[in-house]
């Protein structure tokens, strides 16, 4: 193709592709920008367009958003003034001053009630002055600030004076412990923390080894309760509500980020090593968000539930859209066991969640349908089953169902829900389209890293397509590069398949003082390496089948992804939670269940199955077959391939958790803390398995 045509190309492109959907017009230009890519030609995939790397001479293997085929979205569409998070909320408080923002059911007692608001605008008084506050205290622009507590008001108004007056917000997970918390707030030169008073002793219990702090503001904290420092500690601390006081008495003009300045340095608590420090700029939070909104926008009569971490960059990216919309944030009790109680009340409209949430909630009303009777179970199926139907034919469902059946369901997350997000794992197809069916709302997956600031690709609404992530965020570009040593490359068929590999204003400065692993991760020509393994579903669909890093391999030469199997094993209503094992020496899985404890004291109840304690019940080889059984069932059902069955068990009551060292704060399951952990019930299995098959090592 001549320049010529390609130049005529692009005109039509630009005119059909872009005009036609809304998107920018002429003179609108100034928030999309230009990209590495050469975007002379453009070959429309249906949800994402394809392009080549280079120009004339590059492999057509570059992915971008159908919407915004041209130039990579940087600022909102409809505000591109917006470049910082501080010009995000001052349009939030502009636009819905007086819309609820901030809401809360804990009393300043302690006591649960209903929920109560600050405005858009109570929150922005509220701001100034924590912000003014830390100038009061000495706190110098640019330097970082800690937040170590969970969700609520506090959290997000701190967050915002930290975006108003130039100041990094280094979140610390709540439940993190001393060694984490000490390492991160030494390592990002930290000099002021807001804590609550359960986590400041763990603060003092270390003080004297993170010099750099200067202020501790204890939320909750009382005056008169406050520990007395010497002056030699160099350090105050204050209750919130004397650094508020503080504040409104001495107002400071705001200090203004500029987009390139480093908004975050949010820490990565990996499988192994220490936490990493991700550096993002208020650039590529906006740049992210504006993205991703342009396909899934809210409005200002929606409702939140904040759960969710905002340590974790899920939460903090849709608290960013939330107030770009004027959504109002109502925050749970903290309290994960009460959050159903807490959607009662709360009613959202808008609820964004994690698999291992969703699935819970799938198992729950699955097992109560097989145990209402032979009668309702068959009216549930049937109202599924012709639901499904309609939704996949793209036609309207009787509302008779839902009067019948789903009502009663979707009452459990309040009633309200018309959003469903989720993020953080795959998604089992069966759970997403139960999701859709029974709560009768758009269900969307997404893929991100918060080395890309959050979304990569997610779905588009509409599309009724499960097992897969989406098109491209309209910030970004994928790509799909080799893997040879697993047997993916972009000439696979039918789907091209590699690793996926990320470009555009969303991707991370780098790794916080540690330039070589920065390198590790971002090439020369900017793409960011993400380790997940992809393929392209037709129509610029992206689907995660792989991590390039936790795989191993079977002794008959098999590959195994670990994180693929557990995900679909963690329907099997006996699994809390799931660690499947393997190695080179074995040609067997195996795997370790945390049980849920009520489904399996229900089948030893229903099989007259006699037991002590929950310990001798996970025990006895009756309970392990029967859980083995079920999960072969649902293997089968999920096309598991022979060798990915898991051949023996082991069941054990605990949980896996931080405390336990099992799991990441982002509650992905730590392989070689586990293989650690649990190495004698491995041994023990792979034994077990020897002695009824001697085989059983060679894969015969």
């Amino acid at each position: 193709m001549d320049q010529a045509a390609a130049q005529r190309r692009l005109r039509a492109i630009s005119g059909h592709l872009i005009n036609s959907s809304g998107e920018p017009s002429r003179g609108q230009e100034q928030y999309v920008v230009a990209s590495p890519t050469a975007a002379e030609f453009v070959y429309d995939q249906g949800y994402s367009v394809v392009l080549p790397e280079k120009l004339q001479t590059g492999k057509w293997n570059v992915y971008r958003s159908a919407r915004f085929p041209l130039k990579l979205v940087t600022r909102f569409p409809d505000h591109p003034d917006i470049g910082t998070l501080h010009d995000n909320f001052v349009h939030g408080v502009e636009s819905f001053r007086d819309y609820k923002y901030l809401g809360t059911r804990i009393r300043d007692d302690g006591t649960v009630g209903e929920y109560k608001w600050m405005t858009y605008g109570e929150t922005s008084t509220a701001r100034t002055a924590i912000g003014s506050g830390l100038v009061c205290n000495g706190i110098p622009q640019g330097a970082s600030v800690g937040l170590y507590f969970i969700n609520r008001p506090e959290w997000i108004i701190v967050d915002h004076a930290c975006s108003a007056y130039s100041y990094v917000s280094v979140p610390l997970y709540d439940t993190l412990g001393p060694d984490a918390v000490n390492y991160i707030v030494n390592h990002a030169d930290v000099q002021a923390i807001f804590c609550l008073p359960q986590t400041l002793d763990i603060i003092l219990s270390f003080l004297s080894q993170i010099p750099s702090v200067r202020l501790i503001v204890v939320v909750d904290g009382v005056d008169e309760k406050m520990p007395s420092l010497p002056v030699t500690a160099g350090v105050k601390i204050v209750s919130y509500s004397k650094l508020l006081q503080q504040g409104r008495s001495n107002v400071q003009p705001f200090r203004p980020p500029k987009p390139e300045d480093v908004f975050t340095i949010c820490y990565t608590s990996g499988t192994t090593g220490t936490p990493k420090g991700v550096v993002l700029t208020h650039k590529n939070m906006i740049a992210n968000v504006a993205g991703f909104n342009t396909n899934v926008p809210f409005n200002p009569s929606d409702i939140y539930i904040s759960y969710l971490p905002l340590a974790h960059i899920y939460e903090r990216a849709n608290q960013v859209a939330l107030a770009y919309y004027g959504v109002a944030v109502g925050f749970y009790q903290g309290d994960n066991l009460k959050l159903m109680d807490d959607l009662a009340v709360l009613r959202p409209t808008i609820f964004c969640s994690v698999p291992r949430l969703y699935n819970r909630i799938y198992a729950g009303i699955m097992n109560a349908v097989k145990t209402s009777g032979a009668l309702r179970e068959k009216l549930f199926t049937t109202a599924f089953n012709s639901k499904m139907q309609a939704i996949a034919n793209g036609k309207k469902p009787s509302p008779i169902w839902d009067r019948l059946v789903f009502n009663k369901i979707k009452a459990r997350v309040g009633g309200r829900v018309r959003f469903m997000g989720s993020g953080a794992s795959p998604l089992s197809p069966d759970v997403m389209t139960f999701l859709r069916v029974c709560f009768g709302c758009e269900v969307i997956e997404g893929y991100g890293m918060t080395e890309t600031s959050c979304v990569i690709s997610a779905m588009n609404p509409g599309d009724n397509l499960t097992g897969h992530v989406g098109s491209p965020n309209a910030s970004c570009e994928i790509k799909l590069v080799d893997v040879p040593e697993m047997n993916y490359t972009s000439d696979d068929l039918p789907y091209p398949r590699g690793e996926i590999c990320v470009r555009g204003p969303i991707i991370f400065q780098g790794y916080y003082k540690d330039d070589l692993q920065t390198r590790d991760v971002i090439d020369e020509e900017g793409w960011f390496h993400t380790g997940d393994i992809g393929l392209w579903l037709p129509s610029g669909r992206l689907k995660i089948i792989d991590r390039k890093k936790n795989i191993f391999k079977l002794a008959q030469g098999e590959y195994i992804a670990p994180e693929k199997i557990e995900n679909v094993y963690a329907k099997c209503k006996f699994v809390a939670q799931c660690f499947v094992y393997g190695d080179s020496f074995n040609a067997s899985l195996v795997a370790v269940i945390s049980v849920d404890q009520d489904s399996l004291r229900g089948w030893a109840s229903s099989n007259g199955v006699q037991y002590e304690d929950l310990e001798q019940l996970c025990r006895d080889p009756r309970a392990r077959a029967a859980v083995l059984a079920d999960l072969d069932a649902i293997g089968r059902e999920a096309k598991l391939r022979g060798f990915e069955f898991v051949k023996a068990v082991t069941l054990v009551p605990e949980p896996f958790t931080l405390e336990n060292g099992l799991l990441t704060p982002t509650f992905k399951i730590k392989r070689p803390q586990a293989k650690s952990y649990f190495s004698k019930a491995i041994a023990d299995m792979y034994a077990e398995l020897a002695a009824s098959d001697p085989d059983s090592k060679k894969g015969l």
